[in-house]
């Protein structure tokens, strides 16, 4: 029998009729450690429920890494309801294969590179009815058989809760350096978010930190600043948790706007109160791992 191709995975490769299921488990276990052996930092983006801006987190995180000169790849782990293409303006792309794997889609000067469900879809209407072992797979082939490449970063963007999802990237993914946990001030938001720390510290993930969403809202008009779901939950949860605070992002309109339009690869650099908090964000991040730039 003819072994499989060592630079491409089993379900790409000339050789994939040929190969065994075991052969094929074998050698996507050797892709995988391959691919991600190449990859810097592993970040997941958690929150315990929907809603609270997990996506826009995970979006705006590997954007302004990648602002700032380092290699990102930004996986939308979120089976269901994949809405990352949607935010950076790639609805309608279609992932392509080469000898090297599966190509993600990159965009930006900084050559952001994306992977998402929503790329393998009819339409972005079409649901995906999966039980937990068909998203294990996708999950472990979007490791395994992307061609991520040489990166300093890898943001995975993870649906709400502490299901499969999370579950199947803690377990493929070893060496993650860590986890983010997007909350709203909201004391219901707030104990969803205890579930999603308790959820790594069981599994052995570091919490990089915590990050206050939708805290406060600057009005355009008059610059006063209203709490509309309050202010300080994350802080204090937090410090009940032992784990980093990373910061809070104010409600911003024209974040709602730009996310709708798909424009945020170009809106990123922007002054507004919702950029800037998220630059020093992303300064204590960086902090926090030992990271300069």
């Amino acid at each position: 029998m003819a072994k499989c191709s060592e630079n491409r995975a089993c379900s790409t490769c000339q050789y994939a009729s040929t190969c065994s299921q075991e052969e094929q488990r074998k050698h996507q276990e050797e892709l995988l450690k391959r691919r991600l052996s190449k990859i810097k930092h592993k970040i997941m983006v958690m929150s315990g429920k929907g809603g609270v801006g997990k996506t826009t987190v995970s979006v705006n995180l590997a954007l302004e890494l990648a602002r700032r000169g380092f290699k990102v790849g930004l996986l939308d782990a979120d089976i269901h309801g994949p809405n990352v293409p949607l935010m950076l303006g790639l609805e309608g792309s279609r992932l392509e294969v080469s000898e090297e794997g599966i190509e993600p889609i990159v965009i930006g000067d900084n050559e952001l590179k994306v992977v998402s469900m929503s790329f393998l879809l009819q339409s972005p209407d079409t649901p995906v009815i999966w039980r937990g072992p068909l998203k294990m797979g996708a999950l472990r082939q979007f490791l395994s058989e992307v061609n991520w490449g040489e990166l300093d970063f890898l943001i995975v963007d993870l649906p709400p809760g502490t299901g499969d999802e999370p579950l199947s990237i803690a377990q493929l993914i070893k060496d993650m350096d860590g986890s983010i946990v997007v909350t709203t001030p909201q004391e219901v938001a707030l104990l969803d978010s205890r579930k999603s720390v308790n959820f790594s510290k069981k599994l052995g993930v570091h919490v990089l930190g915590i990050i206050e969403n939708m805290s406060g809202f600057v009005c355009p008009h008059c610059g006063k600043e209203v709490n509309l779901f309050k202010v300080g939950g994350g802080e204090k949860a937090a410090k009940e948790h032992g784990v980093p605070f990373l910061g809070r992002i104010p409600l911003d309109p024209k974040v709602v706007e730009v996310e709708d339009a798909g424009r945020l690869l170009f809106e990123v650099g922007s002054d507004s109160p919702f950029f800037s908090a998220f630059r020093g964000i992303v300064d204590r991040l960086l902090e926090e791992m030992g990271e300069k730039r």
